[in-house]
């Protein structure tokens, strides 16, 4: 049974720190929602931590950038944790090859050239599938007019070239304003139904919440700290949160705020207990928005 709260600082003094996810939960991809900016920025004032964890597949630098341009106050956060930043160490430890096939979007580009200061990385050359060692996949080009079926072709060509896609986001969609996109784990999602080997870094699965562990360890966040997970995304952020064996808080008004009644801000307890039980999960809070 998950517990219906109205605010974070019902339970914030359980925890020394937090892992955030971006979308759905503090901003849209557009703007930032004031009162959960609000929720963060007290939390940090009683002394907890911070860390936003995403799942977007450009290193920290590049969503640092992002968030400063929608107007989240840094203040709000102490770090920044990507499913980009912890693919960067698989792909430049050079344990899968040196030659790199790329599907992503420009935008992305960063995750070439953007590495962390503690990585000494091996030289990466990005090459056509056929002369590939690994593909790395960060998302569709043009998310805002394509869709998973305009990657048919590249995807075939990896496929029978042998290629293992990391995965640098396993997000299947996410919500840019009121407008539905794909991400990079649609993508992975084809490429296995093609028989395709995917490998993946960002949450649900453990690298991104080992750096994230690292760069708490690194923030003070002191020898077994209390940790609360905070998500929209059910097969991501809560999933996630529950096999590392950590304290999950599920906004109900993100992804999947059409599951839980007519008022994203009022969700029925009995719709969410429903549909958490037929998903197999048992979230330990819920919340209709992050506030």
């Amino acid at each position: 049974m998950t517990e219906l709260i109205s605010s974070l600082a019902k339970i914030a003094r359980r925890y020394d720190a937090v892992l955030c996810d971006l979308w759905g939960c503090l901003h849209d991809g557009k703007q930032p929602f004031p009162e959960a900016v609000a929720a963060l920025q007290a939390l940090r004032r009683g002394g907890g931590k911070v860390i936003l964890l995403t799942n977007a597949p450009r290193p920290r630098g590049s969503v640092v950038a992002q968030l400063d341009r929608m107007g989240v106050p840094r203040d709000a956060w102490d770090e920044v944790v990507t499913s980009g930043d912890a693919t960067q160490y698989a792909l430049f430890s050079g344990t899968f090859g040196t030659r790199a096939f790329f599907v992503g979007a420009t935008k992305d580009e960063p995750f070439f050239t953007d590495l962390p200061a503690d990585l000494t990385p091996a030289a990466i050359t990005r090459v056509e599938a056929e002369a590939a060692d690994v593909m790395i996949c960060t998302g569709l080009a043009h998310d805002l007019t394509e869709t998973p079926a305009d990657y048919r072709l590249p995807l075939m060509r990896a496929k029978t070239a042998g290629l293992t896609m990391l995965c640098a986001n396993p997000d299947i969609v996410v919500d840019y304003g009121a407008q539905r996109l794909y991400c990079a784990g649609a993508l992975a999602a084809d490429y296995e139904k093609m028989g395709g080997k995917t490998m993946y870094f960002g949450k649900p699965h453990p690298p991104i919440y080992d750096l994230a562990r690292r760069r708490l360890g690194e923030l003070g966040g002191g020898r077994n700290p209390q940790i609360l997970c905070i998500g929209d995304g059910i097969g991501t952020d809560i999933q996630g949160g529950m096999a590392e064996g950590l304290d999950t808080l599920f906004v109900t008004g993100g992804i999947s705020a059409t599951e839980f009644g007519p008022d994203p801000n009022a969700p029925d307890k009995g719709l969410l207990e429903k549909w958490l039980i037929a998903r197999q999960m048992s979230a330990t809070f819920s919340i209709a928005k992050l506030r």
